[in-house]
């Protein structure tokens, strides 16, 4: 997808503008308007909606201010509570926008229960995933939805390899940090971790990143592989838990390992 436009807010969050048509908007995840809307005046940027992927604070919390400048509708979970939302979703639903952009709705739960993502399929293609999927890692999961989670990962790695992967952190150093943990000998975790730290030193984005260079250095999507599965079964071990014995328990095994590294 062209032309999309990273606003940073907070520490680490990615607010997304997506380009229709004209000077056109639309605005992903909105949780701190101060940044937005400076950017939009000064590019004079005219927002035509805001789409949202999950009911957290650092995702919403500009939603209000935003409405208070520009009437326009609000996209989200319909099973979650989003400010202002006049347009609630569900799986397979099609948003389009200025007759130049169709987005469709996938049910991403995990780190929230009706986390959602966007997935726009033409040229290379390009989904939305909010804190479904991060560079290299993916989101906590605060209600304990391990499977979903893991199904929703899944869900991800279906989609076509060129896909490009629009996060709403950057987490992604970090996350290489743990993948390389997992797997010392993985050449392509390498070679990220030094155009990250690249990328990172002179504070540019490491996002979108693409499912194909996710599926080869996100221990999160690599959890059917041999060495992934061996890590996992060390740490259970050497930590008092269950061995896993397939893909999903060695997810669960992971993702609790990420939250104590």
């Amino acid at each position: 997808m062209k032309n999309v436009v990273a606003i940073q807010a907070f520490r680490d969050n990615y607010i997304w503008l997506i380009p229709t048509e004209n000077s056109n908007v639309i605005i992903v995840d909105p949780g701190d308007e101060r940044p937005l809307l400076q950017h939009l005046r000064d590019h004079r940027l005219t927002p035509v909606a805001i789409i949202i992927t999950h009911q957290c604070h650092d995702h919403v919390d500009g939603i209000s201010p935003i409405l208070e400048q520009y009437s326009i509708p609000v996209y989200g979970p319909a099973s979650e509570a989003i400010p202002g939302m006049s347009h609630p979703l569900k799986e397979g639903d099609l948003i389009t926008f200025d007759n130049a952009l169709q987005l469709r709705v996938l049910d991403l739960p995990g780190h929230t229960a009706g986390h959602v993502g966007y997935y726009q399929p033409t040229g290379a293609g390009a989904l939305f995933c909010g804190d479904t999927l991060f560079g290299a890692g993916c989101g906590r999961l605060h209600s304990g939805l391990y499977d979903k989670m893991f199904h929703s990962l899944q869900k991800i790695a279906a989609l076509p390899n060129e896909t490009q992967l629009y996060c709403a952190h950057e987490y992604t150093q970090a996350n290489l940090n743990f993948a390389i943990e997992l797997e010392p000998d993985n050449r392509d975790i390498q070679a990220r971790i030094l155009r990250t730290d690249a990328l990172r030193a002179q504070h540019q984005p490491t996002l979108p990143s693409t499912l194909i260079e996710e599926k080869s250095t996100n221990p999160f999507l690599r959890c059917h592989t041999p060495t992934i599965m061996a890590a996992a079964q060390r740490y259970a071990e050497e930590n008092g838990l269950p061995l896993p014995i397939d893909a999903a328990a060695t997810f669960r095994t992971i993702r609790d390992w990420k939250n104590h590294f």
